[in-house]
């Protein structure tokens, strides 16, 4: 800091301003407080309104405007999801972006000094959850970052955890939220990067209903209204209209050269020909294979 001072009680107001060496800029802090409760009035709130929060030195209050967001969006889970141990988890939590001091300059969490304690405090989080289906099938549920502010994928240390279970002759199904364009591409591009892993297979989902919605033909779907006759009754046209939308999804998977199943959704609604036009259409796309599911309907049966 350029003192040479040792005492102090010495050191002149401008001096002690100097101790301050972060400079923060409080408008450019984008860390935000989190909570998994909806409630749409912590959007935007005032924080630092404690008389414990009042500056004696600066003879002001530290309040200022801030805003709660929900617990997936947070960048710490995030880093969560892409550490692959506890030392890794550390370096990434110490890279994060705080704020930005009044010149511009962006301000660590190392910066901070506060790595270790978030370190500790995530120490737990880094281990799965181990959970099962109603079927027994057993299931590592752990990590969740949306795929249109993160990369929207689960943990890498499930994944690996997952593979070793299993052994050379299982599989492990892992998610990428959001669709191919989005936790789909960032999968790719960001997960497998860092974990070194590369899929055999991409499952793409889809729907009857899902497609004729894409078609942009059919009425728009409302929530808490009925559904319009278009999504319950056979419409063909509206059908094979919408799967413009699935091609460009097996067009993305397939550019990463990984080969794509389409898995077709079924609904009590739905008909055989209009499974027959998606098969068709998917297989005549690049997709490997294209299967109706019925796991909803016939659980665990219904998805083999």
């Amino acid at each position: 800091l350029g003192h040479k001072k040792h005492d102090p009680a010495s050191l002149t107001p401008e001096e002690i301003e100097r101790f301050c060496v972060l400079d923060i800029d409080a408008s450019t802090i984008t860390w935000r407080r989190v909570t998994d409760c909806n409630d749409k009035y912590l959007r935007n709130v005032e924080i630092g309104k404690s008389p414990s929060e009042f500056s004696k030195r600066q003879n002001k209050q530290l309040s200022r405007e801030a805003s709660f967001a929900i617990t997936v969006s947070s960048e710490i889970m995030a880093v969560l999801a892409l550490a692959s141990d506890l030392k890794d988890l550390r370096a990434r939590l110490g890279r994060m972006i705080c704020a930005y001091s009044n010149k511009g300059v962006p301000l660590t969490a190392d910066d901070f000094g506060i790595t270790g304690a978030l370190a500790v405090l995530m120490m737990d989080a880094l281990l799965p959850n181990t959970m099962q289906t109603l079927e027994g099938t057993p299931a590592l549920v752990h990590t969740g970052p949306f795929a249109n502010i993160a990369h929207g994928n689960s943990s890498i240390i499930a994944d690996k955890i997952g593979l070793k279970m299993v052994g050379k002759d299982g599989y492990v199904l892992t998610e990428a939220g959001f669709g191919s364009d989005m936790g789909g591409e960032k999968f790719f591009n960001i997960k497998s990067y860092y974990s070194g892993l590369k899929p055999d297979c991409a499952v793409i989902v889809c729907s009857v209903r899902a497609l004729k919605l894409h078609s942009c033909e059919a009425p728009k779907v409302v929530a808490g209204q009925a559904l319009s006759k278009e999504y319950t009754e056979e419409n063909v046209a509206l059908v094979e209209k919408g799967t413009a939308n699935l091609i460009a999804h097996i067009e993305n998977v397939r550019k990463h050269g990984v080969q794509v199943v389409v898995a077709i959704n079924r609904f009590g609604t739905d008909t055989d020909a209009e499974h027959e036009v998606i098969n068709k259409i998917a297989m005549a796309n690049g997709a490997h294979d294209a299967v109706v599911a019925e796991h909803f309907a016939k659980g665990g049966a219904g998805a083999v």
